[in-house]
């Protein structure tokens, strides 16, 4: 595709929404599928059967949950000390873990015992809000997150914005129409997860390399240095997340831009790169579209690597998807 195509999409705050709007519409794009194709070959058989636990548990969206709280690491470990692959706090794996393969012991870093009683509980949490008012699977997620007794509280979905990002970005993953299995959809799922798992961490003015957090450089435009900071910038992330890919990015969002085509919104996926500026060369920041409008981002200093809508800046450029061995003049 010609490097002309992005411009075709415009630029200001009015063309920002009818981009944004026409990838809402397009946001059908497979997710669910791309995640299936990515879950670890070990998990798989479990992740199918205690996904069937009860109606509103599938397996797409346990595969969805387990990857956005450890990225199916089993050894996970949180700051506050939620344990394992589905991140269970030690009161909640007492109070609902279960001996799922067994063995005669509960251990919530064992995934034959996790993954069972992640689904076991998400179904008993959603029998104790199924009469909160809204979407039954949104309030379930919701009260994984933040506990049923704020879910009741506030009548759904509560007004924290780290459990609002944590719906969204399962159900982005999750809720999605199955699609074809091909390889640059399994490339697309390994790009969003590897992101995913990086929700949470500081931004890091120059920060983010192949290898993952980095210490970044000084200074940004309004002087914010990376140097004592762990974390990611927005082109960072990129690099990081499709290194995991196998496909190797140049370091800046404009560069990024040269190593990508250029795709129109009604045909774009999740995976693809959404940047923001007025030209090719003045492209400035870049994130990880995953769907349904929404994309995986790390903003600015003073922020952490989250889930933002498309019209979060004002000056989007287009969409564009990374492929190997390829670049072009900007």
């Amino acid at each position: 595709m010609r490097a002309s195509a992005a411009v075709t999409i415009g630029v200001g705050a009015t063309a920002v929404v009818a981009v944004a709007a026409c990838l809402q519409a397009v946001g059908d794009d497979p997710a669910g599928s791309l995640l299936s194709l990515s879950v670890p070959s070990q998990y798989k058989s479990l992740i199918q059967a205690a996904g069937n636990t009860c109606p509103v548990v599938t397996p797409n969206l346990l595969a969805a949950l387990l990857t956005q709280e450890s990225n199916f690491n089993p050894k996970a470990r949180s700051q506050v000390g939620a344990e394992g692959i589905a991140q269970f706090m030690p009161s909640t794996w007492e109070a609902h873990g279960i001996d799922g393969n067994g063995d005669g012991k509960r251990d919530v870093t064992d995934p034959a015992d996790a993954i069972p009683s992640a689904a076991k509980y998400l179904c008993a949490i959603a029998k104790d809000v199924k009469d909160v008012p809204g979407d039954q699977q949104s309030n379930m997620l919701a009260a994984y997150n933040a506990g049923s007794g704020a879910v009741r509280k506030y009548g759904g979905i509560p007004p924290y914005k780290e459990t609002q990002n944590y719906v969204k970005s399962i159900q982005a993953l999750a809720d999605q129409p199955s699609g074809g299995t091909v390889s640059p959809a399994q490339q697309a799922a390994t790009v969003i997860n590897a992101a995913y798992a990086m929700i949470g961490k500081p931004y890091s003015w120059g920060g983010g390399n192949a290898n993952g957090p980095s210490t970044g450089s000084c200074c940004s435009p309004a002087g914010k240095s990376g140097t004592s900071i762990t974390g990611f910038d927005c082109s960072g992330l990129t690099l990081y997340a499709y290194a995991k890919a196998g496909i190797s990015l140049p370091r800046t969002a404009a560069q990024q831009y040269a190593a990508s085509d250029p795709v129109k919104p009604e045909d774009a996926r999740p995976g693809d790169l959404v940047f923001y500026g007025k030209t090719a060369a003045g492209i400035h920041h870049v994130g990880i579209y995953v769907g349904g409008g929404y994309m995986l981002n790390a903003p600015r200093p003073g922020t952490q690597v989250r889930l933002d809508r498309l019209d979060a800046l004002t000056d989007l450029y287009g969409l564009a998807r990374p492929t190997p061995q390829h670049h072009k003049e900007i």
